[in-house]
């Protein structure tokens, strides 16, 4: 447990609070609210994701692998009447059977993962096979100027962003690991530095075996 871990997880909720009232608040609202069932959220962070899940949830497993975000997690779990537990486990290794969850849900994660290929087979791996994956990621920017800057700038960013990979193409992660995306939006992160303002939101299903 680093330091700076420590005071990312203590800092973070203040430092999003402008884009969450921007821009993430909508999208969290519009992709979760419909949720049912069983559902796995990967690295839920510090619980942004909360007050948006909905009565038909039955389920909610929500994996932290950083102990300072899992900890903050677990005390704003408790201020909501949830069937939820946390998990601390990292995306590429989720501790589930296969085929054991009607949604998987990312927001705000692919972009720190080690290895997004297999974070993804593992999501492939315990979602039911008409399961879905919610996601809601920033992303490379498909303008080539604003990419270099986030090339150039991704050093600093990752150390910034507690490895977070702002120049990373996830909608081709996504794709290249199989899922197939049925709903994409794209649309820009306000009150955000440039290199971060790229942003999807939508909804893949696995492929048809």
């Amino acid at each position: 447990m680093s330091l700076y871990g420590r005071i990312f997880a203590a800092g973070y909720d203040v430092f999003m609070k402008g884009t969450e009232a921007s821009t993430f608040g909508a999208h969290r609202a519009a992709l979760l609210g419909g949720l049912s069932g069983r559902v796995v959220e990967i690295g839920g962070g510090t619980g942004a994701n909360l007050p948006y899940y909905g009565a038909a949830v039955t389920e909610l497993a929500i994996t932290e692998p950083e102990e300072p975000m899992a900890r903050r997690l677990e005390r704003k779990l408790s201020e909501h009447s949830l069937p939820a537990r946390v998990v601390r486990a990292p995306a590429e290794e989720l501790p589930f059977e296969d085929a054991s969850f009607d949604y998987a849900v990312s927001t705000l994660v692919l972009c720190t993962v080690s290895d997004p290929g297999r974070a993804l087979a593992e999501i492939q791996r315990v979602l039911k096979p008409d399961g879905q994956l919610i996601f809601m990621e920033h992303v490379r920017s498909e303008d080539p100027k604003l990419a270099r800057w986030q090339d150039r700038l991704q050093p600093l960013q990752y150390r910034l962003g507690h490895g977070c990979h702002c120049n990373r193409d996830t909608l081709a992660n996504v794709k290249a690991a199989g899922f197939d995306v049925a709903k994409l939006e794209h649309d820009k992160v306000r009150k955000a530095p440039p290199i971060v303002r790229p942003l999807i939101v939508g909804v893949a299903s696995l492929p048809t075996r």
